[in-house]
């Protein structure tokens, strides 16, 4: 799947920043280390959001969803915060009856219960209900998603983490602006992380070389890399406003555009079995292969 890649060695290649979201589409929260298990960072991603009727609601059509944050709390629990509201705690729902849902490899999870339900409906402004991936489940990867048996997953898309590099940001923001300029367009501040959502941030390589990983190691853990990552409009929503533009889609889509899609960071899984004491932390070596 790697289309020009300049291949980079290990040398000062390391993690620059952790992220986990609690719940999927909705903003996480920086930390500076992380337990890793089989379906990814302890606490990430295993709440999601649905419809009445089950099926996932996501940021992608519902770009509210964005301007809330999740916060991991002990034990599972999280704490929904928006601006201009009380936040709302809530402790994993183990003895709640499950519900249909329709996630692929997925389809029951546990509900958050009417308090929840009303708090998310009440910010984003239509009936949506709060689910929980409960711990008995076991969600397959796909294999067309680069999943071998045995593999599992959180509530994301396609495998447990997603990793972004600096210096692929720095150029796609270079050219961003080569955009901007040719366009009669005026300057643009740089993009974030943030709009693409990742679990890990690396810096030290040369722009685009995480395409070419096979495996990694991330401090003591192994992963093993199963794709390079597909992006959506969710990309284009400007953390600020929640207005969508046409960026970085736009620019990506000149540069990094194959098999119909565009592409930026890739998908890791966890090799298994794990490690008791699997850890990630900020400043971690990282050591592709």
């Amino acid at each position: 799947m790697a289309r020009g890649v300049t291949a980079a060695g290990p040398d000062g290649l390391h993690v620059t920043a952790l992220t986990v979201y609690p719940v999927k589409s909705l903003a996480g929260v920086p930390v500076d280390e992380a337990v890793v298990e089989t379906r990814g960072l302890h606490g990430d991603r295993r709440w999601a959001v649905v419809d009445p009727e089950g099926t996932k609601v996501t940021a992608r059509e519902e770009h509210a969803l964005l301007g809330l944050r999740a916060e991991p709390l002990d034990g599972g629990g999280v704490r929904l915060v928006a601006p201009g509201a009380d936040a709302l705690e809530l402790g994993p729902p183990r003895g709640a009856a499950p519900v249909p849902v329709a996630f692929s490899g997925q389809d029951h999870a546990l509900p958050a219960g009417a308090d929840a339900d009303a708090w998310l409906t009440a910010r984003v402004g239509r009936p949506l209900r709060l689910v929980w991936q409960d711990d008995e489940t076991h969600r397959p990867i796909r294999p067309d998603m680069g999943g071998t048996d045995g593999d599992r997953n959180s509530l994301s898309d396609a495998a447990p983490l997603h990793v972004t590099s600096e210096s692929s940001l720095a150029r796609l923001n270079d050219w961003l602006l080569e955009t901007a300029a040719e366009r009669g367009e005026g300057p643009r501040d740089p993009l974030g992380h943030d709009r693409f959502r990742p679990n890990v941030v690396v810096s030290g390589s040369n722009p685009f070389a995480e395409d070419a990983w096979t495996t990694v190691r991330v401090g003591d853990v192994p992963f093993r890399a199963t794709m390079v990552c597909d992006r959506c409009v969710m990309t284009t929503v400007d953390r600020g406003d929640l207005r969508t533009g046409k960026e970085p889609i736009r620019t990506l889509a000149r540069h990094r555009k194959w098999d119909g899609a565009t592409w930026f960071g890739i998908r890791l899984t966890p090799e298994l079995p794990l490690a008791d004491d699997a850890l990630l932390r900020v400043g971690d070596p990282v050591e592709p292969a």
